[in-house]
């Protein structure tokens, strides 16, 4: 499963539950791989006309979705330049595709919640800190022409296999490469589920879920809206559920400017 993102696209974070309940519902029947692409210009000079369209897109998403994206990041890092931010992620993938895969999501959460500016080299080094990488191997790596090899793939990747919205979804049976089938930008999760039967080539049945601390041990950091979507609850049963174990002190409640998100405790 190809799934081809914009890091900085509002509408790619806003996926992440979908992502999240696919794996946790049939991970064991696909190997996940994310592609880097979108506008990757290094010389960037936004315009005020396309600032606020980010301000009204990041706002509206967020509002729509449940999963906050701070529009106030472009009037505080309005220069922002995709380039090393793409970089960062191909370095952090050097390292493992789980590494790099706790990269992007912190760096996301840096982005959209934080409001902090994710093309600053020293941003960039936190994050890797943050995610437990080997700091000096990325430091390297973040400058390296492996880090800049894995990118232009990516970017191969997207033009090969036609991709020109994010995010999308490309499936492939191993055994029938040919037989590939793209989605875009489809927010219909039973979409996703009779793709994946349908490159498989037969009905599959979805994993019995983990337990709530399961959930949260696994991922460590999530919005109410991903553990709502993943456990099909009702917005208000989730908040009731995670109130309950951030009164047990299992958890910590982290308020950001559009609902809230959920810190796992780690127990000695």
């Amino acid at each position: 499963m190809y799934l081809f993102i914009d890091p900085m696209c509002p509408e790619c974070w806003s996926f992440e539950p979908y992502i999240k309940k696919l794996v946790s519902e049939y991970g064991h029947y696909f190997k996940l791989r994310p592609i880097i692409t979108g506008s990757l210009s290094s010389l960037y000079n936004p315009t005020p006309a396309y600032i606020r369209e980010k301000i009204n897109n990041w706002d509206t998403t967020a509002k729509m979705t449940g999963m906050c994206c701070d529009p106030d990041y472009w009037l505080v890092n309005p220069e922002t330049s995709p380039w090393p931010v793409s970089l960062a992620i191909k370095a952090a993938e050097l390292q493992g595709q789980r590494a790099g895969t706790r990269y992007l999501r912190k760096l996301r959460e840096y982005l959209f919640l934080t409001k902090k500016n994710i093309s600053d080299i020293d941003n960039l080094v936190t994050i890797a800190e943050r995610v437990n990488l080997d700091v000096e191997e990325f430091h390297k790596d973040l400058h390296s022409e492996a880090a800049k090899r894995a990118l232009l793939g990516d970017l191969n990747l997207t033009r090969e296999m036609e991709v020109d919205q994010t995010p999308s979804i490309v499936l492939f049976n191993r055994e029938d490469e040919y037989d590939g089938l793209k989605i875009t930008s489809a927010y219909d999760y039973e979409l996703y589920e009779r793709a994946l039967m349908e490159v498989m080539g037969k009905h599959i049945s979805p994993s019995i879920k983990p337990s709530l601390m399961e959930f949260l041990a696994e991922h460590q950091f999530v919005a109410t809206k991903e553990v709502a979507f993943v456990f099909d609850w009702s917005m208000k049963k989730t908040e009731r559920e995670l109130l309950k174990l951030s009164f047990n002190n299992q958890i910590e409640r982290i308020d950001a400017k559009y609902g809230s998100f959920w810190m796992y405790k780690q127990t000695t």
